[in-house]
C-alpha cells in the first residue's frame, strides 16, 4: 500500500486539517446531489495512506472541486491495481511528447469544465416543490391568518435565496429568481397590510429587481401593480396611475392573465382620486375590456385579481369621479363585489375586499342622503377585530365626510363615529389576512 503523498502534500498546502477536507467534501457532495453524506477525518486519512485510492465519482468529483483540479490524477488517486499517474514532464527534449502533454491538458479541461457545469444545488423536484408552495400561499393569504403565514413565508425566501448564492443551470436560476421574486412579493404584500410603506417599498423593488434578472414580463407587472397600489394608499395618485400605466406600456409586454384588467383598474382608480374623471372613466372600461379577453392566471390567489375585486375597484373608481348618475353606477358595483365574494368559495374570500366594498357603499349612501343604509354598511365592517392598513385608513376618511355633512348631529350618525373612533384607535392588523385593495 503505497501512500498519496498528492493529496497530503496538497492539503498541507491549503493549511487544512484532515476534518476540514472532510466538511468541504461533504458540503460539496451535499451541494450537487443532495445528499448528506457522513465523511471525517479518518476518511481523509485513508486516502492519504493509499487504504483508498479510487473512492465513487460523486467523492472523486468533489475532492476535484474542493483543490481545485482539474483530473483525479493531480489528487494522486487512481482506480484500484493501476499504478497512480504521474505528471508529465516538460524538458522540451521530444516534440510528440509535448503535443500529447498538451493533448491530455486539453482533454482535463473540458472534462472540468464538464463537470462544473454539472454542478448544481437543486433539482426539478426541490423547484417543484417552492411552486407548490408559493402557490399555497398566495392561495391562503386572502383567508388565513396572517401571523400563520408570515415565518412561513420568511423561511422561503431565506431558503431561495441561499440557493440563489450556489451553482444552478441557468434555467434554474432563472426560476429561483421568479420564485424568489414572487415571495418577495408575498413580503410586500405583509409590509402594507401592516402600514409598513418603506418596508414594502424595499420588497417591490426586489421584486423588480428578480423580474428583470429572469426576464419575467408577468412579474415584473405584477411588481408594477404593487408600487401603484402602495403609492395610492400614500396619497400620490399622479405616482399611482404613472406606475399602472408603465406596467401596461413595457416594452415586453404585461404577459398573459387578468394582469392588465389590474392594471387599468389601478390606473382608473388613481386617476379618479386625483380628479382626472374622464381619464379614469376611459381607463375604466378598458378594464372590463381586459377582463373579457384575459387568459388564467399563472399565480392564483393573491397574485390573481378576481372578478370580485375588479368590480370593487369599479365602486372606488365611481364614486371618486362623483355624480349622482356615478355613484349609482357606483353602488351597483359595489353591490356586485359583495355578491360575488359572498358566493364564491370561502377560500377566496377576501375580508379585506368586502370590507372596502361595504365603506364604498356606505359613502355612496350617505353622498345620496340615505344615512340608514350606510348605517347598514358600516355596522357589516365595525364588528371586525382588526384591519389592514387601507381599511383604517378608509375608515377615517368616511368619518371626516360623516363630520362635515348635515346629519353630522342626528345620534344615530354620532354612535357611528364614535365606533369609528374606537376601531381605528387600534393597533395595526394582527391577525385578520386580508391584502390592501
Amino acid at each position: 500500500m503505497m501512500a498519496n503523498e498528492t493529496l497530503r502534500t496538497l492539503r498541507r498546502k491549503e493549511r487544512w486539517t484532515q476534518a476540514q477536507v472532510a466538511e468541504r467534501v461533504c458540503a460539496q457532495v451535499q451541494a450537487a446531489t443532495g445528499r448528506d453524506p457522513e465523511l471525517d477525518a479518518n476518511w481523509i486519512s485513508r486516502l492519504e495512506r493509499g487504504a483508498i485510492t479510487w473512492p465513487s465519482g460523486d467523492y472523486r468529483a468533489a475532492l476535484c472541486v474542493v483543490f481545485q483540479v482539474g483530473s483525479e490524477a493531480e489528487l494522486g488517486l487512481h482506480p484500484k491495481g493501476e499504478p497512480a499517474a504521474v505528471p508529465p514532464t516538460h524538458d522540451g527534449s521530444s516534440a510528440p511528447a509535448n503535443e500529447t502533454s498538451n493533448l491530455h491538458a486539453d482533454t482535463e479541461l473540458s472534462a472540468r469544465l464538464s463537470r462544473l457545469a454539472a454542478a448544481t444545488n437543486v433539482n426539478a423536484l426541490v423547484l417543484e416543490q417552492f411552486d407548490a408552495d408559493v402557490e399555497r400561499l398566495a392561495r391562503e393569504f386572502v383567508s388565513r391568518p396572517l401571523p400563520l403565514l408570515v415565518p412561513e413565508i420568511r423561511t422561503l425566501r431565506t431558503d431561495a435565496f441561499r440557493l440563489l448564492e450556489g451553482r444552478q443551470h441557468p434555467s434554474q436560476t432563472r426560476h429561483l429568481y421568479v420564485l424568489a421574486g414572487w415571495l418577495s412579493g408575498l413580503a410586500a404584500h405583509v409590509s402594507l397590510d401592516l402600514g409598513h410603506q418603506p418596508s414594502a417599498s424595499t420588497h417591490a423593488r426586489t421584486v423588480v429587481q428578480c423580474a428583470d434578472i429572469a426576464e419575467h414580463p408577468r412579474l415584473r407587472a405584477w411588481a408594477r401593480s404593487f408600487q401603484s397600489l402602495a403609492a395610492y394608499w400614500t396619497g400620490d395618485y399622479r405616482r399611482a396611475s404613472d406606475l399602472a400605466r408603465t406596467g401596461c406600456e413595457d416594452g415586453r409586454g404585461p404577459g398573459s392573465g387578468t394582469i392588465t384588467a389590474r392594471l387599468l383598474s389601478l390606473e382608473a382608480r388613481a386617476l379618479a382620486a386625483g380628479g382626472d374623471g374622464r381619464s379614469a372613466l376611459r381607463s375604466l372600461a378598458l378594464a372590463h375590456e381586459a377582463r373579457s379577453n384575459a387568459e388564467p392566471d399563472e399565480r392564483p390567489g393573491i397574485f390573481a385579481f378576481p372578478e370580485a375585486k375588479q368590480w370593487a375597484y369599479t365602486g372606488t373608481t365611481l364614486l371618486a369621479v362623483g355624480g349622482n348618475e356615478h355613484i349609482q353606477r357606483a353602488i351597483t358595483a359595489s353591490n356586485r363585489a359583495v355578491e360575488l365574494y359572498q358566493s364564491g368559495p370561502e377560500g377566496d374570500r377576501s375580508s379585506g375586499d368586502l370590507h372596502a366594498a361595504h365603506l364604498d357603499l356606505a359613502t355612496a349612501y350617505l353622498a345620496s342622503g340615505e344615512v340608514e343604509g350606510a348605517g347598514t354598511e358600516l355596522a357589516a365592517v365595525l364588528g371586525a377585530d382588526q384591519y389592514t392598513a387601507s381599511i383604517t385608513i378608509r375608515l377615517r376618511k368616511l368619518d371626516t365626510l360623516i363630520s362635515s355633512g348635515p346629519y353630522r348631529d342626528s345620534r344615530p350618525v354620532v354612535d357611528l363615529r364614535e365606533h369609528i373612533h374606537e376601531v381605528t384607535a387600534r393597533p395595526a392588523l394582527i391577525s385578520t389576512p386580508t391584502e390592501p385593495r
